[in-house]
């Protein structure tokens, strides 16, 4: 039986808040740059969402603590894995990488969520799926390139790309990984994977600072500390993990190529920068991919 059209509806809902607050985090990630190291940035980020939430989430942190204290190996992992490691290699590419690189290489994420499903659990993806992926990739193309392909050519792959590699395949297993979470209060995981996050990111903060590379933040760099925690942090990954429950992460990740979209257009909104036409072709092509792979997925 196939999930209803009230609640994939939800999910639509749900991952169009997410991808809304992830595509403003890398205008906000680039606004970071000189402002706040990003290793601290990351620490701090998650620090902050998980104190944050933790004022309403402790009557079920209390309830849930026995599927927490037994499945505490996994729940770690996700805050490891799917947010420090995540984050902390995404903020240092963009340190070291245009925003456009990292832009086309998290268009593959998806990629790597259809691959682990298929590999672990044997789950098939349909042709109409992976044709509807590649419409959405090349969506992500066009803006990128801002309409001319030759301007693919001219990209520089450095160290910032092989960190946005590491990004994707940490995200995309934390995504496959979300169809194994223990059953608990959604605020009760949330805070969890925040604290561990946290945790985790204290060597790569420890380490950057043995490096001399620490930049404590200013006045902008904690604004871009409180808007990520609250917004693509606390917010986004709270709709994300719901919207997997309720259609799967292959038809979730699919929306992920919307993020480049949304990052595009909260730049003319933000930063001043043009809007041009190529931007229209490709919103049409990534939400034409999106329908149709999710016509596909059901």
């Amino acid at each position: 039986m196939g999930v209803g059209v009230p609640r994939a509806g939800l999910a639509y809902l749900l991952l169009l808040a997410t991808t809304m607050c992830w595509g403003a985090n890398a205008v906000a990630g680039k606004l970071a740059v000189g402002h706040v190291s990003p290793l601290l940035l990351t620490q701090l980020r998650w620090l902050l969402a998980g104190l944050a939430a933790l004022p309403f989430a402790w009557p079920h942190l209390k309830r849930d603590w026995p599927q927490i204290r037994t499945h505490l190996p996994l729940l770690l992992a996700y805050g490891g894995i799917g947010f420090a490691c995540f984050n902390a290699a995404l903020y240092s590419a963009l340190n070291h990488t245009s925003a456009i690189n990292v832009v086309i290489e998290q268009a593959g994420m998806p990629m790597v969520i259809f691959a682990l499903n298929f590999i672990v659990l044997r789950q098939a993806t349909r042709g109409v799926q992976l044709l509807g992926f590649l419409i959405t990739v090349i969506g992500v193309v066009v803006v990128v390139s801002n309409g001319r392909l030759s301007r693919l050519l001219q990209l520089d792959l450095n160290i910032g790309d092989a960190l946005m590699l590491i990004a994707i395949f940490c995200y995309g297993g934390y995504t496959f990984a979300l169809r194994f979470k223990p059953p608990m209060h959604w605020l009760s995981f949330i805070t969890v994977i925040c604290a561990a996050a946290a945790i985790g990111t204290l060597p790569f903060v420890f380490w950057e600072a043995a490096r001399g590379a620490t930049i404590l933040p200013d006045l902008q760099g904690v604004a871009v500390i409180l808007f990520a925690a609250v917004g693509p942090g606390l917010i986004a990954q709270t709709c994300f993990i719901r919207s997997n429950e309720i259609i799967g992460s292959n038809r979730a990740g699919i929306f992920i190529n919307l993020v480049p979209i949304f990052g595009t257009l909260f730049s003319v909104a933000l930063l001043g920068e043009a809007l041009h036409g190529y931007h229209v072709l490709a919103l049409a092509l990534v939400l034409g991919g999106i329908a149709l792979a999710e016509r596909g997925g059901r």
